[in-house]
């Protein structure tokens, strides 16, 4: 069975409630995800919209999660290094961290996507999903995602 990452605050396919949002705290939302493969040694999540205007708006890019780490607390503190190892990459808001749902209209799809790795990628803190996706290549042991609406 793949991999398969869930939020307790929203539904796949559900409303991310607004305290996730720019409206609101603009923190990030508990993460949690389960079946993780054997040879997992870590975890990458990055979270986009493929709706924004122009190109898929970045929103986290988290790499180097340990693999027997299942959940991501809510409020992951934008730091580049968390105490774990775990990195952050730089979202489309110029930041490192998390950065909410912030349509400038009308109702958006936010994808987190996680990818179950078979090792610790050597990036540094603060790169951007391109290049981490360049750099999953050839690692992905398995991969899903969970899907949030959001409306202004």
């Amino acid at each position: 069975m793949d991999i398969q990452i869930t939020s307790p605050v929203f539904k796949d396919g559900g409303t991310i409630p607004k305290k996730y949002t720019c409206d609101d705290l603009d923190v990030s939302p508990p993460i949690e995800w389960s079946n993780v493969p054997e040879g997992t040694i870590s975890i990458a999540i990055v979270c986009d919209d493929p709706d924004a205007p122009m190109k898929t708006w970045v929103h986290w890019v988290i790499f180097n999660i340990p693999g027997d780490v299942t959940h991501l607390s809510e409020n992951v503190s934008p730091e580049k290094e968390l105490e774990n190892g775990a990195r952050q990459g730089m979202n489309d808001f110029h930041k490192v961290g998390y950065g909410g749902p912030c349509p400038p209209s009308g109702m958006h799809r936010y994808f987190f996507k996680i990818y179950a790795l078979d090792t610790t990628l050597d990036l540094p803190a603060g790169i951007s999903k391109s290049h981490l996706m360049i750099a999953l290549e050839g690692h992905v042991l398995s991969e899903a995602h969970l899907m949030g609406t959001y409306t202004r």
